[in-house]
């Protein structure tokens, strides 16, 4: 049996008394995710749960699969509680995995496929994975060989589990048909069992967080607060059954997981599943009846394609990463279609925009939170004090689905979190009232944060790594405009004497330092120095997104 590590003293729970009030107010319910997930397929069992291309799986028929996945995870010696890796593709495999870990009891830990050493190395330092869940075939990268060689470098015991294929290694186990020779009573006893052990604050899913310095900090996901953040987000959009959500940014996500799973899961409705394409929304969207869609930053486009004419069942449109043009949601409502906004972080706190305000609150605004208990303040950046109503300040968020605490960084909680518990998000909002309903509208950010089409990058970590350059003397990292994906990422460098550097070598030098590709510097400018706020003082960033700005407008 593969141990799972030992959380006491990492994890941060809701205290007691804030558990009995979300329970009396019927916010959270029963224990777990798996256990949510069972009852609503018993309630739907031959709807639609998931359609992905060709593939078609109703709540009954996820649901005993999954059993017997879980099932033979279990029998694989994989002890409750353990952390898996998963670096995975939008696949019904994919969908079928994470409800099996759940039902496992085990951890996933949501990272990407695009993920290398770099991250995963440190990520699996903080959360110590028994398992690490993989894309048997990557047409970018030996995903498989890669996992093999983290646990090795990092002297760990370690399953290698891979779906959507083949083992290609001999050591692998192929999640795939795990499990198919269990009775499905048998599978659904385990399951049972194993649920029996877990209660509405242990620890379900790791998610990962932009980040203020170094890489993503990890957000532990709790099993009641996690799920009643889809189901909040369901009761927002007005989901139910015979609904069909259209998704197509990346599953193993948060924003995956609440919109596209846990969300329509909760209340019936139909998750309709397509890779992060934009030449293929069109067709995922109206050739599989959707009612819904959400867009990304590389998809909003989708709203101004006549062919949308043909998607004769949709109903509404979420847009998410970047603020949307007013000429998307006209086009939109012309066509007698809903746009909204939401605005949600994996620490917690969700926003969006409800079904009946006018178009310019939806334009303006990201609308107001998802659930009856969550809790806003806006500070004045770095203090405790309450800013006016139309005033920016930080938001700072407390509730039901909000973290108490990053896993295992307590001196980085007592800066994260103001002294009665509001998590300090680093984004800056105002409370406004647009066509006559009060509304949050985004106004940027205190965090060196770059939302490069949904995925932020931190500015400190790449920093560090330009800084780690021979040819560096400093670096600054800031944001570029972009009209597709909203920002990339434009770097400053100062060499040292003599020496020469371009965009080849530093791309070349990310890739030596097995560095995500989507956090490469996408542009090099090499300055004599850095423009400063005074002459001893800090780096003149505004200056430099200025610079950036001019470039990103220049032609070719």
């Amino acid at each position: 049996m593969t141990l799972a590590p030992d959380t006491s003293g990492k994890l941060v729970r809701y205290p007691a008394e804030e558990e009995d009030r979300y329970v009396g107010e019927g916010l959270w319910e029963s224990p777990t995710i798996a256990e949510h997930f069972h009852s609503i397929a018993q309630e739907h069992g031959g709807r639609d749960a998931l359609v992905c291309g060709d593939h078609r799986l109703t709540f009954a028929e996820l649901d005993r699969i999954t059993d017997r996945r879980a099932a033979g995870l279990h029998r694989l010696g994989l002890e409750p509680g353990g952390a898996v890796l998963l670096q995975v593709h939008n696949t019904v495999h994919t969908v079928i995995g994470w409800y099996a870990l759940l039902k496992a009891g085990l951890v996933p830990v949501c990272t990407l496929p695009l993920h290398r050493g770099h991250e995963i190395a440190e990520i699996a330092r903080q959360t110590r994975p028994i398992a690490h869940l993989v894309a048997a075939r990557d047409p970018r990268f030996d995903l498989v060989g890669f996992a093999f060689d983290q646990a090795e470098a990092a002297g760990a015991e370690r399953t290698i589990l891979v779906s959507d294929g083949p083992a290609s290694h001999p050591r692998a186990v192929e999640l795939d048909s795990l499990g198919d020779d269990i009775d499905g009573a048998e599978a659904r006893r385990t399951v049972e069992g194993i649920q029996a052990g877990l209660g509405m604050q242990s620890l379900a899913v790791f998610q990962l967080s932009g980040g203020t310095t170094g890489v993503p900090k990890v957000i532990p996901c709790l099993q009641a607060p996690y799920w009643h953040y889809g189901a909040s987000l369901a009761r927002a959009m007005g989901w139910g059954p015979g609904d069909r959500i259209a998704f197509l940014m990346p599953i193993v996500h948060n924003a995956g997981v609440i919109i596209g799973l846990q969300g329509p899961h909760s209340v019936g409705a139909t998750l309709v599943l397509g890779a992060p394409n934009a030449s293929a929304a069109l067709d995922l969207v109206a050739g599989n009846g959707a009612t819904d869609a959400l867009l990304g930053p590389f998809v909003f486009d989708l709203a101004l394609d006549p062919g949308l004419s043909d998607a004769t069942a949709l109903r509404r449109v979420l847009f998410s990463g970047k603020k949307v043009p007013r000429r998307h949601m006209e086009v939109l409502e012309a066509q007698g279609i809903w746009g909204g906004q939401i605005f949600g972080m994996s620490e917690g706190l969700c926003l969006s925009t409800p079904l009946d305000f006018p178009l310019d609150a939806r334009v303006a605004s990201v609308g107001v939170p998802i659930s009856p208990a969550d809790e806003v303040r806006l500070y004045e950046p770095g203090t405790e004090r309450e800013v006016a109503p139309g005033e920016v300040g930080e938001l700072c968020a407390r509730g039901p689905y909000t973290l108490h605490g990053y896993y295992d960084a307590a001196a980085h909680n007592r800066r994260a979190f103001t002294a009665d518990g509001f998590y300090r998000s680093g984004d800056l909002m105002a409370e406004r009232t647009v066509a006559g309903v009060r509304c949050y509208t985004v106004e940027g950010r205190i965090k060196n944060m770059i939302n490069r089409g949904g995925e932020k990058i931190n500015t400190e970590e790449i920093e560090l790594l330009l800084g780690s350059h021979d040819a560096i003397a400093e670096a600054a990292l800031v944001a570029m405009p972009d009209a597709r994906l909203g920002e990339r990422a434009c770097a400053f460098v100062v060499t040292r004497a003599g020496v020469h550097i371009d965009l080849t070598e530093v791309r070349a030098h990310f890739e030596r330092l097995e560095v995500a590709k989507y956090k490469w510097p996408e542009r090099v400018v090499v300055v004599s120095e850095m423009p400063r706020v005074s002459q001893v003082g800090k780096i003149d960033r505004s200056r430099l997104r200025e610079i950036a700005a001019t470039l990103a407008a220049e032609p070719g």
